[in-house]
């Protein structure tokens, strides 16, 4: 049901339903502290699907 929206309102959704974005990583590369890398694709979508959503990003990234 989410492969037609975007990641701002994928992003959007899982706020509405509660979800704690702070518990969850995208990183493929994240390290054993489980900090993002902020470099990789997955984190560059995410940071830029927060940005859209209008919602702070808690990821803790390198």
């Amino acid at each position: 049901p989410l492969q037609h929206l975007s990641k701002a309102q994928i992003i959007q959704r899982g706020r509405e339903l509660g979800v704690d974005y702070a518990q969850t990583v995208s990183c493929y590369q994240a390290d054993a502290d489980g900090l993002a890398c902020g470099r990789c694709d997955a984190c560059r979508l995410r940071r830029e699907g927060f940005r859209a959503a209008g919602i702070a990003d808690p990821t803790r990234y390198a």
